[in-house]
């Protein structure tokens, strides 16, 4: 009886051993499971201290680069990379430009201006003069960024230097150069398809924009320019159409534009005042176009320009003694080559009453021209170079003295020479560099006249 009773209590002490005993092995076992979890953040802990070590450690070695080959023309040296900033959401903003001072000494006065704007002598002028021109100074300001619709961004330029004139005509004008606009215009591009729409005031077609010729001292009025070839700034719109987009090789692009009208006179005492000139006459836009090819170390081109102008005036009423309009007409072509050291650029053009586009040296009239410019550069070093240039203009004799009163000032033939010895170093370029040039010129159809000018100048350039 006692035995039996032994075992029902041996029995029920043993289930309550187990059960009190299932409580504590759970414990324990989850004690042991958040000690292997904290030993194991530990260790990740430790991974990425490691991580960031390596890190830290690759950023403060120095970076290896490729050896970079000697520039072989240093003289469109390209402007240093600057920070960029933000003018709205999305936009950046990037300014650019250069600072640029000339000492000159010359023994005529030229046409548009002495120092930096010098290109050509005035007919009969006297007597020499020198100074320090500091008007080629320009800046800009590149957007980018922008969204518009789809696959097309925007963007855009403001571009200014200080050819504007002085600042009143007093003691202190000359130290006293004013602002100018030159471009102001907004980009469309489709990356997708080669396709840019450029809305502004720009440079049109006839103006060699990539092919300019190399000088420090005339930079805003370069080496030729209105008598070895013309161009000039207008407000329009451009269509920029990439032919082969995407493909190897040689790039072709086309480009057709439609800018603002533009003549001197007439309309008396609001000349070219409030866009009142014979170009503003009836809505007759400057139509031009361009096809540009360019590869790796050459670029060529071809350009057209037509318009038509009423010389009666916005009004209808101003007098007309030769006739009432002109069709203004032009064609150009030139290129540029690089091989090796060497650079090659030139030109040639012919047309028709250019005037309005800087043609005819400035002569607005019925006025038949040819003319062109080459220039040959050689670098010796990665820092210095030498440049030749010759420029021609040859408006026709007979043209210019019919409309001589009426537009003409009776400039007939423009011959321009000018060497230059170039040293660049980084964001810096100094030269010096000789222009001479012959002009023939009558006064009253029938006597001639040749006069010579020269010019010597000293020039720094910095660009930023």
């Amino acid at each position: 009886m006692i035995s039996r009773h032994s075992n029902r209590y041996t029995a029920l002490a043993l289930s309550m051993a187990c059960a009190l005993a299932l409580p504590l092995a759970a414990h324990a076992q989850s004690d042991t499971r958040e000690a292997q979890l904290e030993q194991r953040v530990a260790q990740l802990e430790q991974q990425l201290n490691e991580l960031k070590s390596m890190i830290q450690a690759q950023k403060a070695a120095p970076v290896a680069t490729a050896p970079v080959a000697p520039a072989q023309n240093v003289a469109a040296a390209p402007a240093p990379e600057k920070p960029v900033f933000s003018s709205a959401p999305g936009v950046s903003v990037a300014l650019h430009g250069f600072i640029s001072a000339s000492a000159f000494n010359q023994n005529k006065s030229f046409t548009y201006g002495n120092g930096q704007n010098a290109l050509f002598p005035v007919p009969g002028s006297t007597g020499s003069l020198s100074g320090v021109d500091v008007r080629n100074t320009r800046f800009w300001l590149d957007f980018s960024g922008a969204k518009f619709a789809g696959n097309w961004t925007g963007g855009g330029r403001i571009e200014m230097d200080f050819f504007g004139g002085f600042n009143g005509t007093g003691a202190y004008s000359q130290q006293q150069p004013t602002p100018r606009l030159r471009q102001a215009y907004m980009d469309l591009t489709n990356a997708e398809t080669g396709t840019t729409v450029r809305i502004g005031q720009q440079w049109d077609f006839m103006f060699p924009i990539d092919n300019s010729p190399a000088s420090l001292a005339h930079i805003a009025f370069p080496l030729g320019f209105g008598s070895g070839y013309g161009g000039w700034r207008f407000p329009g719109v451009v269509v920029m159409q990439d032919l082969n987009h995407g493909s190897p090789g040689a790039q072709w692009r086309l480009d057709l534009g439609a800018f603002e009208g533009s003549w001197n006179g007439p309309d008396g005492a609001v000349n070219n005042v409030n866009y009142k000139t014979a170009g503003n006459a009836g809505f007759r836009p400057q139509i031009e176009a361009r096809l540009h090819v360019q590869d790796k170390n050459w670029l060529a081109y071809f350009a057209a320009h037509y318009s038509r102008v009423d010389l009666r005036g916005v009004g209808g009423t101003a007098p007309t003694p030769i006739k009432s309009d002109i069709k203004s007409v032009g064609y150009e072509v030139g290129g540029q080559w690089k091989p090796g050291p060497w650079t090659f650029k030139g030109l040639a053009y012919t047309g028709n009453g250019l005037g309005e586009i800087f043609g005819a040296m400035s002569q607005f009239g019925d006025i038949k021209e040819t003319g062109g410019f080459v220039q040959a550069g050689y670098s010796f070093t990665p820092n210095w170079s030498l440049y030749a240039f010759y420029a021609y203009s040859k408006p026709n004799t007979d043209d210019v003295v019919t409309w001589l009163g009426n537009g003409s000032t009776g400039l007939l033939r423009n011959r321009q020479t000018a060497l230059s010895l170039q040293y660049t170093a980084g964001a810096y370029d100094l030269s010096a560099e000789w222009m001479h040039d012959k002009l023939d010129s009558t006064s009253n159809g029938t006597d001639r006249k040749t006069t010579s000018g020269n010019q010597v100048s000293l020039n720094a350039l910095y660009h930023f």
